[in-house]
Parts: C-alpha cells; sequence; structure tokens
C-alpha cells in the first residue's frame, strides 16, 4: 500500500506531497492541471526513464519517492533475491540530475531500472491508455486468462519443461551440425590418416636416416680413409704402434732414473689407452659400413617420402607427423563417437519435448475449461456497466511451443446486439476498452497480486447509474486493494474516502502544479463546480451534500 508520495521538481511541480488512504482516493481536477504529470512521477517509481526536461528548475535534480507498507505481500524473498534489506516499510526514490543521471533506490540502496520495474509491478498496478492498449494484444489476454483460471503452478511447471526442451533442442542442433562437418571431412582424412598410417613412423628416425644416408652415399671413401689410419697405425716398422712403444719404454727408463718422470709415463699410459680404443673403435666401423646401393635407395625413397608429408601438411619434423597422425585418428573416431552422442542427444531431446508437451496440455486444458466461468463473468459484468449486448469469448489456438505455453489467445467481442463477434482490437471503442478493461480488472482483484491500484480517467465516456455501478465495484475492490482513482465524475470522486484535487497556481512568476487535500466543505464545493461549473448554484451544492452523504 502506498502510504505517501513526494515529488519535487517534476514537470510543472514545484513540491507536492499526499498520502492516500488505504481504500479509495479519488483525485479532481481542471483539464491540463497536472492529474497526468503525477502519474508521470509515479512511473519513475515504476521503472520508466526519464530525461532533463522534466525538471521543473534545470539547475536543481528531480526527487521522487513513494513509501509503500508491505508487510502482506510476503516479498521476503524477492528482495533477498535481489540483495535488499528487506523491511516492512518501502521506501522507493528516483533521483534525476540535471546533468541527466537517472539513480534508483530501495530502502537507500542503489537498484537497476529492470529490477525495480519488477519490484514496482508488486506494489502497483496504473490502468491507463496504455493498459487499454494492451487489451487487444494476444500475450496480455494470456495472461489475464493465466490469472482466472490459476495457472501458476502448471505454468512453472510448462516453463521448466520447456527451458529444458530449449537446452535439449540446442545442444541437438550444435551436435547434428558438428556431426554433418566432420562427415564431410571424414573421406579425406580417412585418406590422410591412411597415407600416414603407412609409414609407421619411429621417434627420431628421421636424424638416423639422415646420418646412414650419408654414410651410404660415402661409404667407399670412409672406408678407405679409415684403413689407411688403421694402417698408420699398425706398420710394423714405422706404425704409430711401435712407436708409442717405444716411447712407452723409454719413459719406463726415466722413470727409473727419476722419480718425478713417473707422473709422465702416466699421462702416457692414459692417452695410450685411449688411443688403442680408438683404433678399436675405427675397426668395428670398417666393419659396420658397408657399399649397400639397395640399402642406400631404401633409405633415400624413405626419406623422400617423410620430406613429402613435411611439406605437404607443412611440419619440419616425423614427431609432428605423428602428432598429425594421432589427430586424424581422432577425427576419425569422432565420426562414429559423434552418431553415438547425437542418437543419445535425440532421445534425450525426444523425452524433453514429450514432458514439455505434456505440462502444455495440462497448461491448456487448465486455461480452456476457464473460458465458459470468465466469459459469464465479464458479460454479467458488462451489462452492470451499460453494455447489456456485450458479448465476449476467450478463442485459444494450438501454436508451436513458447515460453508461455502451447496456446495463443484471442479475445473475441461485440458490443452491440446482434453483431457477430471479432478481435478485440478490431471492433471495440475507446470507451468499451476501459470498461471491458474496469471488468477484467474488478474481476482479477482479489486473483491477481493488485496491492494498489491507478486508475486514470477510467470512467471516461460514461455518466449516471453506469457511473454509480463503477463506483460501487470500485468500491469492492477498495475493500481488500487500495485504490487511487482519477477522474472527472463527482459520482466517482464522491465515494473516496479522501479527496485530492490538483490545481495550477500562478502566483509566481512561474506556473506550477499543486495538490490538496480537501476538507469536507471543499469537497462540497468541488463536486458543485464538476456538475454546474465554477460558480455553483445552491441547488448544486445540495446535490453535492447529498453525493458525498449517500
Amino acid at each position: 500500500m502506498l502510504t505517501s508520495l513526494k515529488i519535487s521538481n517534476y514537470a510543472l511541480i514545484d513540491q507536492l506531497a499526499m498520502q492516500p488512504s488505504s481504500g479509495l482516493s479519488t483525485i479532481t481536477g481542471e483539464t491540463g492541471a497536472g492529474k497526468s504529470i503525477m502519474l508521470g512521477a509515479v512511473g519513475l517509481l515504476l521503472g520508466n526513464r526519464a530525461d532533463t526536461k522534466i525538471l521543473y528548475h534545470e539547475d536543481k535534480k528531480c526527487i521522487v519517492e513513494g513509501v509503500f507498507d508491505i508487510r502482506s505481500y510476503g516479498l521476503q524473498d524477492y528482495f533477498e533475491a535481489l540483495e535488499l534489506d528487506y523491511e516492512d516499510t518501502c521506501i522507493i526514490r528516483r533521483e534525476i540530475s540535471p546533468n541527466g543521471k537517472s539513480r534508483s533506490f530501495v530502502n537507500d540502496t542503489p537498484i537497476l531500472l529492470e529490477p525495480l520495474k519488477t519490484l514496482g509491478e508488486k506494489l502497483m498496478d496504473v490502468h491507463s491508455q496504455h493498459d487499454t492498449l494492451l487489451l487487444g494484444e494476444g500475450d496480455f489476454q494470456l495472461k489475464l486468462v493465466d490469472a482466472y483460471a490459476r495457472t501458476s503452478t502448471e505454468r512453472t511447471t510448462f516453463q521448466q519443461a520447456y527451458e529444458e526442451f530449449k537446452k535439449t533442442k540446442k545442444a541437438l542442433a550444435e551436435l547434428t551440425q558438428k556431426a554433418e562437418a566432420l562427415k564431410k571431412e571424414y573421406d579425406f582424412n580417412q585418406f590422410q590418416l591412411e597415407e600416414l598410417g603407412s609409414m609407421a613412423f619411429v621417434a627420431g628416425e628421421q636424424e638416423q636416416l639422415e646420418s646412414s644416408q650419408e654414410i651410404l652415399e660415402n661409404a667407399e671413401e670412409i672406408k678407405l680413409k679409415i684403413n689407411e689410419a688403421l694402417s698408420l697405425f699398425h706398420e710394423e716398422q714405422y706404425g704409430i704402434l711401435q712407436g708409442m712403444g717405444q716411447i712407452q719404454s723409454s719413459l719406463h727408463g726415466l722413470e727409473r732414473l727419476a722419480q718425478a718422470f713417473g707422473t709422465y709415463r702416466a699421462r702416457f699410459q692414459e692417452v695410450w689407452i685411449e688411443l688403442k680404443d680408438l683404433v678399436e673403435t675405427l675397426a668395428d666401423e670398417d666393419s659396420r659400413v658397408e657399399v649397400d646401393a639397395e640399402k642406400l635407395e631404401r633409405t633415400r625413397e624413405r626419406l623422400s617420402k617423410i620430406y613429402q608429408l613435411q611439406k605437404k601438411h607443412g611440419l619440419q619434423t616425423v614427431e609432428e607427423l605423428m602428432e598429425l597422425e594421432s589427430q586424424l585418428a581422432d577425427k576419425v573416431f569422432q565420426v562414429q563417437r559423434v552418431e553415438e552422442e547425437l542418437a543419445e542427444t535425440h532421445q534425450r531431446y525426444l523425452q524433453h519435448e514429450n514432458a514439455m508437451l505434456a505440462a502444455g496440455e495440462v497448461l491448456s486444458y487448465k486455461r480452456k475449461a476457464c473460458f465458459p466461468d470468465f466469459e459469464k463473468a465479464l458479460e454479467a459484468l458488462l451489462q452492470d456497466l451499460g453494455m447489456e449486448n456485450a458479448r465476449v469469448q476467450f478463442e485459444g489456438q494450438d501454436i508451436e511451443p513458447h515460453t508461455n505455453g502451447l496456446d495463443r489467445m484471442e479475445l473475441l467481442f461485440s458490443a452491440n446486439k446482434g453483431m457477430p463477434l471479432h478481435p478485440l482490437k478490431k471492433v471495440a471503442s475507446g470507451g468499451e476498452f476501459s470498461r471491458l478493461l474496469f471488468a477484467i480488472k474488478y474481476l482479477m482483484a482479489d486473483k491477481m497480486s493488485l496491492p494498489t491500484l491507478i486508475f486514470d480517467e477510467i470512467d471516461s465516456g460514461i455518466s449516471g447509474e453506469v457511473a454509480l455501478q463503477m463506483v460501487r465495484m470500485m468500491q469492492e475492490i477498495a475493500k481488500n486493494h487500495q485504490v487511487i482513482c482519477i477522474t472527472h465524475l463527482p459520482q466517482v470522486a464522491a465515494k473516496g474516502e479522501v479527496h485530492f484535487f490538483v490545481y495550477k497556481d500562478h502566483s509566481a512568476e512561474k506556473t506550477m502544479s499543486k495538490v490538496k487535500q480537501l476538507t469536507v466543505e471543499e469537497r462540497v464545493q468541488e463536486l458543485a463546480k464538476m456538475m454546474a461549473g465554477a460558480n455553483p448554484s445552491a441547488a448544486a451544492q445540495a446535490s453535492a451534500k447529498e453525493l458525498l452523504m449517500n
């Protein structure tokens, strides 16, 4: 419930404060006095956007503040989800700075516009021309049906199933696309894999082959040079072996003559051992080196294939070719694996689709089951509101699954006797729209969360007994919900528990809109003016008193 509204520096409003009653409050004033401006300010509390053009004083910021009593609204979990401090008294404040910056606060905690809109919807319901336009839209009509049929549980169940269905559908589409791409590459990858696999690569073989090729290509000359070295070593008369033996004998002699020469003998011994090992190694190499033209050709062919494959794939080593072979093997295997995964995902898709469709059927059945009662109740209310021949009919059409179910709603309407039913937006006038929407709001008052209802000239175009019936219905709503009604009808204005009067003050340099709560005497005068003009007669004032008393 809105307990207090304060507006400063907004449009024609310099300062304004009002405290609506918990029941029915009425607001009157001449056209252009500022009633719609007040609604615009309330819209800021509901998350509507604003700009600096609304500033009364261009060098000051605009502040709109609403205080709400939310003890009975059950919003603790909602506040917790938004990470807001919950208090029974909720203060919403909007600030628009001269530089255009807008800030929103809930209990002095900053909040973004989108969550503010959501919160605003839970606190206030503003009936305006915008709502009248919405009434012709299928989504809005669907929400009305859901509210009347009390389908919140079924709708939640469906939406959960629908989200699972969407996720699985997306996964299936992505996997199908992946499978098609893999299939397109399969033959090519398989060919490359077979080409690489036939090589039976071994890590490090390229270096070994290149070394082997080098030796095979120069085998004859290598053996010649080795034999030359070996012959120099083993030559009987002048060979190195013979000379080294002589040196060893000499060093032994020196050591016997002087102990100090023993180190030289030891060093020579080390060299002698290393030299003999080298000679043995050369002899072994000589035995291994062979002049083999066939082996050379095989080595050249293998290296040539390796080089070709490296060039083809833009690689440098055998190890890289082996890694490529492994990757290609994975891709080829993936084709088989993705087919299995695709089959599993398709099965899950069918399961989620069936669950979603089943939940949708339950939701649709409950919606359609309420049509007769909803239609009957609306027609009865419309008759009370002066539309004796009005007929309404809800028509549900099965469509592709969407976030709200399997249905599309169409409200058919006929205001006149003998006229066929047609879609609402094609046949209803503004006044008919307004009364129909009021009848709907009346029915919804106990079915939807409508803590505070604001009616903006909903009584436009009606009078007499119809107006009295409308205000009686407002009073009925006001038993359980706070109602604020902007009206031009004295019959409606008179039934408010409190009566606010909006007017323009021209006493200062700049015109401003003001509002005041009328006393009983002031209400009589205002009602009389609404009935008879600026200078009401005594009879008009008497009629005004009678309206207030009855």
